[in-house]
């Protein structure tokens, strides 16, 4: 039964943008599952379920990879010891890189799958990442100084 549900918890969450623990025991029991708030809550634990931000600004549930986890770590060790400087230009992201790290920083950008991002190039030592608007690239900006600090 656990796992079942487990399996519907992640199609749920996967397929709707589920804030709550709440609206998560809703969708469960609309679903035909007979839960309370406490056995969501172990769910949710037991899945190593975390709040994101989706491109809307609303936070929902999503599921982590472990697998993820090791990449983002590693990439966030080389983006640390490689980034040299970042600006913005209007809405656009300029990192410089030492030499052949363009590459390796923009995966990390990317990995981060923020919304605001319309998208990023890499050359040899620079990355170029497109945003939506002004605002949200001074928060990158601020983002990757406080990463490399």
């Amino acid at each position: 039964m656990k796992s079942n549900r487990h399996a519907k918890i992640i199609e749920i969450i996967n397929k709707k943008a589920i804030e709550t623990q709440e609206d998560l025991a809703e969708e469960l029991k609309l679903a035909g599952f007979d839960v309370t708030q406490a056995t969501v809550s172990r769910d949710i634990k037991t899945l190593k379920l975390i709040k994101t931000q989706d491109v809307t600004g609303r936070y929902r549930y999503s599921l982590i990879k472990d697998e993820k986890n090791d990449v983002v770590n590693k990439l966030t060790n080389i983006f640390k010891s490689t980034v040299i400087d970042v600006e913005n230009v209007n809405n656009m992201v300029v990192v410089k890189t030492l030499s052949a790290s363009a590459n390796a920083a923009a995966e990390l950008i990317d990995s981060l799958s923020l919304g605001e991002i319309a998208g990023s190039i890499a050359g040899d030592n620079t990355v170029f990442v497109l945003l939506r608007d002004e605002e949200k690239a001074c928060e990158l900006v601020k983002r990757i100084k406080d990463m490399i600090n």
